[in-house]
């Protein structure tokens, strides 16, 4: 049977496309299926007692500048640390990933484009001309799932999304559960492998 993985992220995270690719290789090799998961970042934070990048104390925003070019070297990414448009409202952009699941279509060669798209092309996510663009190039229906993105309907599932992390005990993006155990954040994909690798029983809070 194939194993599952639920993914949560949005593409407003900048650490959920520097972990993309290696997690894709995971997926690929473990032949997991992945539950695609988009959430709203700034709930999901506010619930969880997380702050929002513009609260924290100055120190950790300095870090997390100088994390991001570890990174960035780290799996030989080229990236604009600040990019243009960001942040941005990234619940148009996420939505398109719930439609074309709505659909019965493969949301990834539009994720493929669209976290580059904000982090090395600069462009404006939060436009729905540039993700007709994306999802087109992609080979999706564009207008068709960015008009369905921006549905009452959409937002619910985006929403369900939101708690469905909370009840999973995740509070950022990206987060990767596997059997119930939550690996949170792409710097904990190599422990993703590990346990996959070595089929251990998931972990969890009781020991």
């Amino acid at each position: 049977m194939t194993r599952q993985i639920d993914y949560y992220f949005s593409l407003q995270s900048p650490w959920a496309y520097i972990g993309h690719k290696p997690f894709r290789e995971i997926v690929s090799a473990y032949d997991l299926k992945i539950n695609y998961k988009p959430v709203q970042l700034v709930d999901l934070f506010a619930e969880s007692g997380g702050l929002p990048l513009a609260k924290r104390h100055p120190a950790r925003q300095r870090y997390r500048m100088v994390e991001l070019q570890r990174w960035r070297d780290r799996r030989g990414l080229n990236f604009h640390l600040q990019p243009a448009n960001w942040p941005f409202n990234a619940r148009l952009a996420d939505g398109v990933v719930i439609a074309a699941l709505e659909v019965g279509l493969d949301p990834e060669p539009y994720l493929q484009r669209a976290y580059p798209a904000v982090w090395e092309h600069q462009l404006k996510l939060a436009d729905s001309a540039t993700l007709v663009k994306l999802a087109d190039d992609a080979g999706l229906p564009g207008e068709q799932l960015v008009a369905r993105a921006a549905t009452e309907a959409v937002s619910a599932a985006y929403e369900q999304n939101r708690q469905d992390a909370l009840d999973a005990d995740v509070f950022g993006s990206p987060g990767y559960v596997l059997d119930g155990e939550v690996f949170w954040g792409q710097d904990r994909i190599e422990l993703l492998e590990d346990a996959l690798k070595s089929g251990r029983k998931p972990y969890n809070s009781q020991g």
